[in-house]
């Protein structure tokens, strides 16, 4: 038989790293796949070259919510160059609907559409753009039906059922078939502490949908097997759970759907739920051909969940002397047309909801919709995000009421190691919330008036509207403004949390090299660089290999919730302690009749030997393996969770929990509504810097998307069809190195007792504080209430 060649990209090989003398745990060790990222040499998964392959692409919908009563394909098939068109009616299983929490997602649309852009079609072509006009030529015959599109049109009597069957479980507990899940949490008497405040602020907020705009679009290639399977390489978050969607909708047992993961250009929870990887594998067994697909930017607005919208009421009571006495909160998300993560999302803003600090009484509510808007899911923060900008103004408002300096005022309710949270749950590791927010108001400010040099000259880059030149400093207002934010790490509420992890041991080429495999998914978060510092650390070698992720071995969980380094890296760490061993039972048994330190527990390996605790050297690495390779491999799980209750929200929900605090300082053309953000200080507590300049780079990305949502980000649909109004990064803005203030970090590194070497997940928390930090800055300057993020200019002129 002949094998069909396929180019394998650089990103998917293994990935070798040698540092004889350094690159252990607490090193900034450079990232291996580094230099290829910013030469251009790394070849992501749209990179990914067969011999003999066709191309995929798919007819999406042009309207929001409607029946299809008839799909002609005809002419498309009749196109130059077509190989095949599929439909619902072509799928090989019973199984038609796939989905993470909930399987109500169709892998194409059956009877009707329920949100722009859905899937109805696929067409595969020997070439894209044949497929792309194939596809154009399909005729859809849509009924337009009533669109869903807020909490009104949605809990309306008589409203109009987004999912008229449901099946699910979270269907029992919710009191609307368009409310996807809802989770309430009570601990105390809201109602008999409001009546002892002295104050009481009430707000109301609005929370745009953000898209992760990740900058590698969908992509993936599909390859028919011998054995009737089918081999996908892809760019996702969680290969595992790809697996369990996607195999039962081929019909095919899981072990005859191999998948591989491809190089993946960022992710931010976009790539948590499917895309192409369905319609790539159809295409490809129907046709027996090779399939790429590789979706456009448009397309990709519409291929990916975002991040929930969001309208938020929250009410704050306080004594005089700037104590809390209670909070309620409303919090409804938009979860779009089907489930995707809402429920775990609803559970994370409810459980979340306060925030940092110390409330004995609060009666909160958080629920997600079903609506025919945009598909909402995963993106970093997941839920708190939204939270921390309503709580924050909140603490903000109250303090001003009060008239209490706004850090002054969170110190004083600042949770910390061993406080309570809403959820009945105590936080039984550091959690220096006062901490944190003395460090960023203890920073330096930066100069006023930069724009302007001593002779007087006007660096237009430097102020609001940039090189537009619409400003020279005239009406320009500087303001500083504060938040903190508190996310937890790791799948929550009961979910069996786990990763494997592989780890070899064995001489190449006269010297002892580590092998790690694993099934993470590496999205640009640097896991692959951490892993390596464990196998050093840990084997004392200077070579390890990671090996690509694949669906050979067991599941790494998923590249979110800021778990990996956690979790996986716990996996990795774990397997090299039973290597170890291993190394040492073989040497007792080689040498310990004749050296009798061998005998002693504190044997260490360092530097390609094996030591004792005194530093004594009993022998070289490669001696005690003597040509044999060590391998072990194992599961690692964090301390369980468990679910909350379904009516007063308490239980241990989380497994750990990561603080940040913020200082923005803004300037604004008043005038004009034009914002330049001049810097965005944070203070995170990381547990332990495994690797400092990543931790970093982490903390400064996940700034910059916090940023975003502030000031410029949001996908706009319209309100009356549903429809999206900018797919597109021409309307859809997100910060440029041009908008992107400087970030100083300072770190603490508290440990967490529960967590390997005491890390805390530091993905996540500083996006949740850098968007009500900036927006406080923002009224700071400008004295307005500005309850709605992004802030548009209108927002700032009365426009």
């Amino acid at each position: 038989m002949t094998v069909p060649r396929v180019t394998v990209p650089r990103a998917a090989a293994a990935l070798t790293q040698t540092s004889p003398t350094r690159g252990g745990i607490g090193e900034s060790t450079l990232r291996p796949d580094g230099v290829l990222k910013v030469t251009g040499e790394f070849a992501y998964s749209s990179d990914l070259w067969h011999e003999d392959m066709l191309w995929g692409h798919t007819l999406r919908s042009t309207t929001a919510h409607a029946l299809i009563h008839s799909i002609d394909i005809s002419a498309a098939l009749a196109t130059p160059g077509v190989h095949a068109v599929l439909t619902y009616e072509d799928l090989p299983a019973r199984q038609k609907t796939y989905g993470l929490e909930i399987k109500d997602t169709p892998a194409l649309a059956h009877g009707k559409v329920r949100h722009h852009g859905e899937p109805v079609a696929l067409v595969a072509a020997d070439h894209p753009e044949t497929a792309r006009r194939a596809a154009a030529r399909i005729r859809v015959d849509y009924g337009e039906l009533p669109v869903v599109t807020d909490e009104a049109s949605a809990t309306a009597p008589g409203a109009p059922l987004v999912h008229e069957h449901r099946t699910d479980h979270h269907a029992a507990h919710v009191p609307h078939p368009n409310i996807v899940h809802r989770q309430p949490v009570v601990r105390g008497d809201a109602t008999a502490a409001a009546a002892r405040a002295d104050v009481v602020v009430r707000g109301e907020y609005v929370f745009g949908m953000q898209d992760q705009a990740f900058l590698g679009p969908e992509s993936g290639l599909a390859i028919p097997a011998p054995d009737g399977g089918v081999d996908l390489h892809v760019a996702t978050q969680w290969l595992h759970s790809d697996l369990g969607q996607i195999a039962p909708v081929l019909g095919l047992p899981e072990e005859k759907v191999r998948m591989a993961l491809a190089g993946v250009g960022g992710a931010f929870g976009g790539r948590e739920d499917l895309s192409m990887q369905i319609h790539a594998c159809l295409l490809a067994l129907r046709t027996g051909r090779p399939v790429k697909m590789v979706y456009n930017r448009f397309e990709s607005f519409f291929g990916h969940v975002h991040r929930h919208p969001a309208r938020l009421s929250y009410e704050h009571g306080a004594t005089r002397d700037g104590r809390l006495t209670h909070v309620r909160c409303r919090i409804v998300l938009d979860g779009g047309a089907y489930a995707s993560s809402s429920p775990a999302v609803v559970g994370n803003a409810a459980s979340l909801a306060v925030g940092p600090y110390a409330v004995d009484h609060v009666d909160l509510e958080a629920l997600a919709l079903y609506t025919n808007n945009p598909p909402c899911g995963a993106m970093r923060g997941f839920g708190a995000v939204q939270a921390c900008f309503a709580y924050e103004a909140q603490m903000d408002r109250v303090a001003a009421r009060l008239g209490l300096d706004p850090v002054e005022f969170r110190r004083r309710n600042a949770m910390e190691q061993g406080t309570l949270m809403p959820t009945g749950q105590r936080v039984d590791s550091p959690a220096p919330v006062a901490e944190l927010l003395r460090r960023v108001k203890a920073r330096p400010l930066p100069p006023e008036r930069q724009w302007e040099s001593a002779d007087g000259t006007v660096d237009p880059r430097a102020l609001p509207g940039g090189v537009s030149n619409t400003t020279r400093g005239e009406g320009v207002v500087r303001g500083i403004g504060y938040a903190v934010g508190i996310k937890n790490v790791g799948f929550s509420e009961g979910f069996d949390d786990y990763s494997t992890a592989r780890v070899r041991l064995e001489t190449v080429g006269g010297v002892p090299a580590a092998t790690v495999y694993t099934a993470m998914a590496e999205v640009g978060q640097g896991g692959i660089t951490v892993h390596a510092q464990i196998a050093r650390t840990e084997l004392g070698v200077g070579q390890v290999t990671i090996r690509p992720a694949d669906t050979g071995i067991g599941s790494a969980g998923g590249t979110s919730a800021s778990r990996q380094t956690y979790v996986t890296g716990g996996a990795v760490r774990h397997a090299c302690e039973v290597v170890r061993e291993k190394v040492l039972d073989l040497g007792r048994v080689r040498f310990g009749p004749y050296h009798p330190a061998w005998a002693t527990a504190e044997l260490r390996l360092e530097d390609g030997r094996v030591v004792t605790e005194g530093g004594e050297v009993l022998a070289p690495l490669t001696e005690v393996l003597d040509g044999e390779a060590v391998e072990a491999e194992v599961e690692w799980r964090h301390r369980p969770t468990r679910p909350l209750d379904r009516v007063s929200g308490q239980g241990d929900g989380h497994v750990q929990y990561s603080f940040a605090a913020h200082r923005a300082v803004v300037e604004v053309d008043t005038e004009l509504g034009l914002v330049k953000v001049v810097e965005l200080a944070c203070a995170q507590d990381v547990g332990k810097a495994l690797n400092p300049l990543s931790v970093e780079g982490q903390i400064q990305g996940g700034t910059t998307q916090g940023l975003g949502i502030a000031v410029m980000e949001e996908i706009v649909v319209d309100p009356v069809t549903a429809r999206v109004r900018n797919p597109s990064f021409t309307d859809y803005l997100i910060p440029t190195i041009l908008d992107t203030p400087a970030i100083p970090v300072e770190m603490l590194e508290l440990a967490d007792d529960h967590a390997p070497y005491g890390l805390r997940g530091v993905g996540e928390a500083p996006t949740l504080s850098a968007t009500p930090a900036v927006l406080a800055a923002i009224r700071s300057a400008t004295g307005l209430p500005l309850d709605r993020v992004p802030v548009r200019p209108e927002h700032l002129t009365g426009g």
